[in-house]
């Protein structure tokens, strides 16, 4: 897992539109359009022409273009992206991480404070850009346009906060849609976001990088896996005096989008639903063989000496943790670190997987949006449970998206000489794995 962030690219991120040069009476300098160096006259300062729209939809495209010109790249190396705010030293600059995924569309903004980082603004909205991907190969119009309005809002955020740098990434919808590049540049046309499609790998780097600490303390190989939309990763790790070293890992092509798809609808009988299930099970078992058989030595190791530990970061495992803590609603604070007996997790999911969909909407903590996807998540989390049989999981409510903020903000100098690392492993080779340059 030796592969590293790319180099940065500078943006012209101001939020503010720039202000007209001076001249004689009645002149301006026109616009240069298409680039960041373009001057914006505020609506107010605009005269209707002939035929011209309402004023209303004037200052709507008026928006659009500042966001579209606020946030735009200015490079040829587009993957992360450089803000016209005050440079490292200031103390005040903000740091930024979206990540796209084949449900979920997320984004972090967060300052750095001593050897961690202090939130300042968040988003998150289920998209589905996955959806119909299993079967047409190719992202839906109306998925795009549905992850174009998320990632307006976030563009929006991008340009009112100080954001210095900020790295934007698309995963296993993009990875695998024929469409996928296509897509990503409508979205640096249309939003100024510069999405990098990352590979299995470098997002299963982040993954961990994001959620590491808040593995239980012990010695010897642990586990830290995400379920995702369009795939699940698994990570081998080891426990070290600062970051873990990566001894091996697998990304499987089975998300809760792509499996509940796959597998077609649950029937109408809690017999149909059963059935489901186990094939769900049986496909991710399958796809776990050859991983399972590479770290068995590891698993019989730590069985013999001590505990298997255990850590998943993904709407999967905290839908099931709020389950399990009986919330009324969602509480990241009571989630977050939290600790549950891998048998509670597997009654929970043997229990949802022959209910009816209609009865999983009316459970706190899923709701509608989850209730046709939570299935599979538990599917998937039971063939971990099987490959890593530990007797408790953890759980994160963290991952991706705060590991690329720990490589920015250690790229810049914050956080101590380790924020940003993970050290890898490849048949007896260590090597230290820098995040941002």
């Amino acid at each position: 897992m030796a592969e590293q962030d790319p180099p940065a690219a500078k943006v012209k991120v101001s939020g503010r539109p720039g202000r007209r040069r001076k001249g004689r009476k009645g002149k301006s300098r026109p616009k240069v359009a298409g680039t960041a160096k373009g001057k914006v006259r505020p609506p107010s300062a605009r005269q209707p022409e002939a035929g011209a729209a309402p004023r209303e939809e004037n200052d709507k495209n008026e928006q659009a273009s500042l966001r579209r010109q606020t946030v735009r790249q200015v490079s040829q190396k587009p993957h992360l992206q450089r803000a016209s705010g005050p440079r490292p030293g200031g103390g005040r600059q903000s740091y930024a991480a979206i990540d796209l995924g084949t449900n979920n569309c997320r984004l972090l903004i967060a300052r750095p404070s001593g050897e961690n980082f202090t939130v300042i603004d968040a988003f998150s909205r289920v998209v589905r850009l996955g959806e119909g991907l299993a079967q047409s190969g190719r992202l839906s119009d109306e998925a795009m346009d549905r992850t174009l309005a998320a990632l307006r809002v976030c563009a929006d955020k991008l340009m009112r906060r100080n954001v210095y740098l900020a790295r934007s990434v698309a995963t296993e919808a993009c990875r695998r849609a024929e469409n996928g590049p296509e897509f990503i540049e409508r979205v640096r046309e249309e939003t100024g976001i510069a999405l990098d499609i990352i590979s299995a790998r470098e997002e299963a780097r982040l993954a961990v990088l994001g959620c590491h600490v808040l593995l239980e303390s012990g010695l010897g190989p642990a586990m830290i896996f995400d379920i995702g939309g369009g795939s699940t990763e698994l990570v081998l790790i080891e426990s070290t005096g600062t970051v873990p070293r990566i001894l091996d890992w697998q990304s499987v092509p089975w998300g809760v989008v792509s499996l509940s798809e796959s597998c077609g609808p649950e029937g109408t009988s809690e017999a149909d639903r059963l059935n489901r299930y186990r094939h769900m099970h049986g496909l991710v078992a399958e796809s776990f063989a050859g991983f399972s058989e590479r770290i068995s030595g590891a698993r019989k190791s730590v069985a013999g000496s001590g505990e298997l530990r255990l850590l998943g970061t993904s709407g999967t495992v905290t839908t099931l943790a709020s389950v399990h803590l009986q919330l009324p609603q969602y509480d990241r604070r009571m989630v977050d670190g939290l600790i549950v007996p891998a048998e509670s997790m597997r009654e929970i999911s043997t229990r949802l997987s022959t209910m009816a969909v209609e009865d999983r909407r009316e459970l706190n903590c899923i709701g509608r949006e989850r209730a046709d996807l939570v299935v599979a998540g538990c599917a998937i989390l039971e063939a971990i449970l099987d490959l890593w049989p530990a007797a408790r999981l953890g759980v994160a409510d963290r991952g991706i998206r705060e590991g690329i903020l720990r490589s920015l903000i250690a790229s810049n100098g914050h956080g101590g000489p380790h924020a940003g690392q993970v050290i890898a492993a490849s048949e007896g080779n260590v090597q230290q794995v820098e995040t941002g340059r």
